[in-house]
């Protein structure tokens, strides 16, 4: 994964931190040179005090070690408090590993704005809305998508001549934003749109297909059974202009999954009332339940 060396989503492992510093003090120990042990010293004290900073949030680390999660710091928190309902819904100690997540994606991608400057409330909000779809899939950090590019609205695709609000590109790694039409997703609530979701649903479905360490991470027998379902409801989209989901799910596999994650979180209980058979397979593959706000 890009930028960093490795991500491990579970508590501290104090016995790997004790035994790193321990490595530290016997080195310094055992050197009979003084250059050695002045040497030694200095990297253990400059390891503390990056660890120290790191955990302040007054220094961003450019990796990850193992049994070392990096918190997220505290203006990071703020903008997930004021701005993301997922995440003020959520226990605390669930926050804690939803913060130490939107961390993971926020050093793991780079992201490039056109036409618009990249800010924190953007890093923040975009990785958190990448977090709360895969919060059940914990070591799914979407890790062939290393890009990340936002417009300011509406933009123009060279490629079919169209105006896009969002897309997946594979090829060049990226995931692609409208920025207005990002935020619009989150400030309407219960209409089943959500351009951020719809996205990275995308993205979700299609890492899970390409060869990488992350392939292949869906539960493959709820997947089959959804296919199935999928396939059936999409005819009946087609003849109930009153259906749950927009008409627009009926083109193929891909729309009609990235529009069942916009249902998913945004009209959970219509959702479940109303296809309750294929709302329980996607409790399943995304191994999380809006309703019980459960894992």
């Amino acid at each position: 994964m890009a930028n960093y060396l490795s991500w491990n989503y579970q508590e501290p492992n104090n016995k790997y931190q004790l035994t790193l510093l321990h490595s530290f003090l016997l080195e310094i120990q055992s050197s009979h040179s003084s250059d050695v042990r002045d040497g030694a010293l200095f990297a253990l004290i400059s390891f503390l005090l990056i660890f120290i900073l790191a955990a302040s949030g007054r220094v961003q680390m450019g990796f990850v070690v193992p049994g070392f999660p990096t918190p997220l710091r505290r203006s990071r928190k703020k903008i997930l408090s004021e701005y993301f309902p997922f995440y003020k819904n959520l226990p605390s100690d669930q926050q804690k590993v939803f913060g130490q997540r939107v961390q993971a994606i926020i050093l793991s991608k780079t992201f490039y704005g056109r036409g618009v400057k990249v800010d924190e409330v953007m890093r923040v909000l975009i990785s958190a809305c990448a977090v709360q779809l895969t919060f059940g899939l914990p070591k799914i950090m979407l890790s062939h998508f290393t890009r990340i590019i936002i417009y300011p609205n509406d933009y123009y695709s060279t490629i079919n001549k169209q105006y896009h609000k969002g897309e997946i590109n594979p090829r060049l790694k990226a995931i692609v934003l409208s920025w207005h039409h990002f935020l619009d997703g989150y400030v309407k609530k219960n209409d089943g749109i959500n351009l951020g979701l719809h996205e990275m649903a995308h993205a979700l479905h299609l890492e899970n297909i390409i060869s990488n360490d992350e392939y292949n991470f869906l539960d493959q027998g709820a997947l089959a059974q959804w296919r199935k379902a999928a396939s059936e409801e999409m005819m009946r989209i087609n003849s109930d202009p009153s259906h749950l989901f927009r008409s627009y799910a009926s083109v193929n596999e891909h729309e009609f999954f990235a529009i069942a994650v916009e249902n998913f979180f945004e009209r959970s209980e219509q959702f479940n009332a109303q296809l309750p058979h294929l709302y329980h397979l996607m409790t399943l593959i995304l191994r999380q339940n809006p309703l019980s706000n459960s894992l």
